[in-house]
C-alpha cells in the first residue's frame, strides 16, 4: 500500500464523514417537528425512553450528538438524570442503523435484483436525483430530501473509496499479522476505544472496520473486541461536553461511560470464557460487512437488555462518582449551548421557554392589576420578581437564538426562531408595564387616592378588555393559532377607542369637580400603560399571522387590515361586548 492509497483512503473517510453529516442534517430537518413531539411525549417509562433514544439517533445519525444533547437537557433542567439514562441506552441501539446501511456494500451475487440492491448500482441515480432536486426545487421539504439523497450517495461513495484503497492490503503479510494481533481481546478493545475516541464517531469507526473487512482478512475474533471498544470510545465526546456543566449533567456523561464500560466488561468476560471452554469455529472465519453490523447490533441490544432493569443502580453509581457539594451553589441553566448541536431540539427548548416567558408576563400584568384594588408590599415584590425573570428570559433567549441563527436551520425552524425573536421583546415590554401599573397602585395606596365610582366602573370595562386581549395574544403566540390572533387587532382598536372616551370623560369630571388633579394624573398613567400593553399584544398577534405567511411587517398589516371585512366584523362583535356605562 503506497502513499497514494493512503491518500485515497483518507479522501474516502472524509467523504464518508461528510456524507453521514449531510444525510443526518437532512433527516433532522425533515423530521424536526416529529423530534419535538417525541420530546413532548417523553415519560418516565423506560422502554419508551429507550425507543426515543434509538429513533432520534437513527434520524440524526450520531449517538454522540444525542448524548451531548441529553447532557444539555439535564444541565438545563429539562430532563432528570433518571429520564436521561434510558435515552442514552437507546442511542447506542440507534447508532447501529448506520452499520446496516453500510452493509449494503457487501451484497454479492449475479442475480439482477441483488445487483440493484448494491449501492454502486443505485447511488449514482440517487445522487443525480438529489442534485436536480437541490438545483431546481424551491420547496424546503424537497431540498431536505435532496440533502438526504446526496448525503447517502456521498456516504456510500466514501465507503467504496475506502474499501478500494485498503483492498490491496489483503495480499500484504504484515497487514495480516497486525490483524492477528487484534485477536488478542484486550488489544482489540483498546484499539476500538482509541480509534473511536480520536474520530469521535462510533458510526465512522465501524465504517472503517467494515471497509477493512472487505479485504477478507478481518476475522470474527479480531472484530468482536474492536466493536466492544468502539462503544467505550464514543463516550469521549459526552465526557468532554460536560466540562463546566452542573453535577447532574456530569453524572449523565458518567452514566454513558459506565453503561458502555460495564457492558463491554461483562460481554468480554463471557466471550473469553466461551473461547476457553469450547471451540467456536466461526471466530476464525473472515467477517463481512453484514457480520459487523450484526455483531454491533447484538452487542448493543444485549447490553441494553442487561442493564435497563438497573438504571437506578447506574444513577447511584454516577452519584457516588460525582458527589453533592453543599458548599457549591449550582445555578439553573435555562439554555445550554450543547443544544446547538441539534437545531430541532434547540428550537424546541427555545419555544418551551418562550411559552414560560409569556405565561410569566401574563401573570405579572394580572397580579399588577389586582394590586389596584388590594395593594400589598408582598404583592408588589412578586410583580418586580416576575419582571426580573422575564428580563432574564429575554436576555438568554435572545443571545442563544443569535448563536443558533448561524447554524443551518430549516425553513420551519427559521420561522419559529424569527417569531420568538420578535415576540420576546414585546413580552419583555409587557412585563415592564406590569411594574408601571404596580407603581400606580403603590402611589394610590401611599397617598390614599381613590377613583370615583364612575371612573372605577369605566376602568372595570377597560380592564376586562385588556385582560382578554392579553389572554388572546399569549395563547395565539404560544400555539401559533391564527384564528385567535385575528381577534387581537380588532380588540386592540376597541381598547384604543375606550381609552379615548375615558380621557374625554375624565376631563369632563375635572371640570365638574368630581375628581382631583392628583387622581387625574394617576388615572392617565394607568390608561397609558393599558394602551401600551394592548399595542404589544397586537404586535404578538401580527407576528403570528404574518410569519405564517412568510413575512413580517406590523405597520403594513395594521394599515391594510383596518378596512378588511373580517377585521370589521370582529371589531363590531368586540365593540358590542365592551360598552361603557352611561356618563353621569
Amino acid at each position: 500500500m503506497d502513499i497514494f492509497s493512503v491518500l485515497t483512503m483518507l479522501g474516502g473517510l472524509a467523504l464518508f464523514l461528510y456524507g453521514m453529516n449531510l444525510m443526518g442534517d437532512g433527516l433532522e430537518k425533515l423530521a424536526s417537528g416529529k423530534l419535538e413531539s417525541l420530546l413532548d411525549k417523553l415519560t418516565n417509562n423506560r422502554v419508551k425512553a429507550v425507543l426515543l433514544g434509538a429513533v432520534v439517533t437513527a434520524v440524526i445519525q450520531s449517538s454522540s450528538a444525542t448524548t451531548v444533547t441529553v447532557v444539555g437537557f439535564v444541565n438545563s433542567g429539562v430532563m432528570k438524570l433518571s429520564q436521561a439514562i434510558p435515552v442514552i441506552m437507546g442511542s447506542n441501539i440507534g447508532t447501529t442503523m448506520t452499520s446496516w446501511l453500510l452493509s449494503l456494500t457487501g451484497i454479492e451475487g449475479s442475480n439482477i435484483f441483488l445487483q440493484l440492491l448494491k449501492p454502486s448500482s443505485f447511488t449514482p441515480i440517487l445522487a443525480a436525483i438529489g442534485v436536480v432536486m437541490s438545483m431546481m426545487s424551491k420547496n424546503d421539504k424537497k431540498k431536505d430530501l435532496s440533502s438526504i439523497l446526496l448525503g447517502f450517495a456521498i456516504l456510500m461513495f466514501g465507503m467504496d473509496t475506502m474499501s478500494a484503497a485498503v483492498r490491496p492490503l489483503a495480499n500484504v503479510p504484515e497487514f495480516q499479522n497486525i490483524l492477528t494481533m487484534f485477536e488478542n481481546p484486550l488489544l482489540g478493545v483498546v484499539t476500538g476505544t482509541v480509534l473511536t475516541a480520536v474520530i469521535q464517531s462510533s458510526s465512522a469507526s465501524v465504517g472503517i472496520l467494515q471497509a477493512l473487512s472487505m479485504t477478507g482478512s478481518v476475522s470474527y475474533a479480531a472484530a468482536i473486541p474492536i466493536i466492544m471498544g468502539q462503544n467505550i470510545g464514543t463516550c469521549v465526546t459526552a465526557l468532554m461536553s460536560c466540562i463546566g456543566a452542573n453535577k447532574n449533567a456530569r453524572r449523565t456523561a458518567m452514566v454513558h461511560l459506565y453503561f458502555n464500560l460495564i457492558g463491554t466488561v461483562v460481554f468480554l468476560i463471557l466471550y473469553l470464557v466461551a473461547r476457553s471452554a469450547v471451540v467456536i469455529p466461526i471466530l476464525d472465519q473472515p467477517i463481512d460487512v453484514a457480520g459487523i453490523a450484526l455483531v454491533h447490533s447484538v452487542f448493543n441490544l444485549a447490553s441494553t437488555a442487561m442493564l435497563l432493569p438497573f438504571t437506578k443502580g447506574l444513577e447511584k453509581l454516577a452519584c457516588l462518582t460525582i458527589r453533592d457539594n453543599p458548599s457549591v451553589e449550582e445555578q439553573v441553566v435555562l439554555l445550554d449551548e450543547r443544544l446547538l448541536t441539534t437545531s430541532s431540539f434547540a428550537i424546541s427548548r427555545c419555544k418551551s421557554l418562550t411559552e414560560d416567558m409569556a405565561d410569566e408576563a401574563n401573570g405579572s400584568i394580572l397580579n399588577a392589576i389586582s394590586l389596584l384594588n388590594n395593594y400589598t408590599p408582598d404583592g408588589a415584590e412578586k410583580v418586580v420578581a416576575s419582571e426580573n425573570r422575564v428580563d432574564n428570559y429575554e436576555d438568554k433567549l435572545g443571545t442563544f437564538l443569535v448563536k443558533l441563527s448561524s447554524h443551518n436551520l430549516s425553513a420551519e425552524e427559521s420561522r419559529e426562531a424569527s417569531k420568538i425573536l420578535h415576540g420576546i421583546g414585546d413580552l419583555e415590554r409587557i412585563s415592564d408595564h406590569s411594574v408601571n401599573i404596580m407603581e400606580v397602585a403603590q402611589e394610590m395606596y401611599e397617598k390614599k387616592l381613590r377613583f370615583s365610582d364612575d371612573a372605577q366602573a369605566e376602568l372595570n370595562v377597560l380592564t376586562g378588555a385588556v385582560e382578554e386581549v392579553l389572554d388572546l395574544a399569549v395563547r395565539a403566540f404560544q400555539t401559533n393559532d391564527i384564528l385567535l390572533a385575528k381577534w387581537v387587532d380588532p380588540l386592540e382598536e376597541v381598547i384604543d377607542e375606550i381609552i379615548r372616551d375615558l380621557k374625554l370623560r375624565h376631563i369632563d369630571r375635572l371640570k365638574k369637580g368630581m375628581c382631583t388633579v392628583e387622581t387625574g394624573f394617576v388615572f392617565n398613567d394607568l390608561l397609558a400603560n393599558y394602551e401600551r400593553v394592548a399595542d404589544h399584544c397586537s404586535n404578538l398577534a401580527i407576528c403570528v399571522i404574518e410569519l405564517a405567511q412568510g413575512e413580517y411587517n406590523a405597520h403594513e398589516y395594521s394599515s391594510k387590515n383596518e378596512t378588511a371585512s373580517d377585521f370589521t366584523a370582529l371589531y363590531h362583535a368586540t365593540r358590542r361586548k365592551y360598552v361603557l356605562p352611561q356618563a353621569q
